[in-house]
């Protein structure tokens, strides 16, 4: 859908930095690499002024519910990376602990990137994870044999205080 016609039916807010939705709820916008092992790879290509370059899916984001407990982190595709996603978090909240983390997190092989990615969550001792898409049953398994994963579907009800 175009701009003009998303302008006629809501109230369109096209950003690249964060926004405090609510008292207790901010969009990240754009998120920036933080780390070295989660670089952004080209999905396909985008015209950019009559232009095609590579689309890195610069506009992927997540939102965040800040609770008394912490962090809750909910995302899309996680292109970006969801270790950039959960530090860009801390950094634009200044809350340091993640309660958890629910969405797709880009994971598919085996291989350094999950590896790190697993190492990351033990060290933030992050309490609840739900990877959903973009996540492959071999990824959640080898995820699931170092690390406490929760599983999610249709009428999954997750309670944060």
């Amino acid at each position: 859908m175009k701009k003009e016609k998303l302008d006629i039916v809501c109230d369109l807010n096209l950003t690249k930095e964060p926004v405090k939705v609510s008292d207790n709820i901010v969009f990240l916008g754009e998120i920036p690499q933080i780390n070295d092992f989660e670089k952004r790879a080209a999905i396909g290509k985008q015209n950019s002024g009559g232009k095609f370059e590579d689309d890195l899916v610069n506009d992927d984001s997540a939102i965040v519910y800040k609770s008394e407990d912490g962090l809750f982190i909910i995302t899309g595709c996680s292109h970006s990376g969801i270790c950039n996603i959960i530090e860009y978090a801390k950094r634009v909240t200044g809350d340091n602990r993640i309660v958890g983390v629910i969405g797709g997190m880009h994971l598919f092989e085996i291989d350094n990137k999950l590896e790190k990615n697993i190492e990351y969550f033990k060290n933030n001792k992050i309490k609840k994870l739900y990877p959903c898409h973009c996540v492959s049953l071999k990824a959640k398994i080898e995820m699931g044999k170092r690390i406490e994963i929760h599983e999610v579907g249709v009428v999954t009800e997750i309670c944060i205080n």
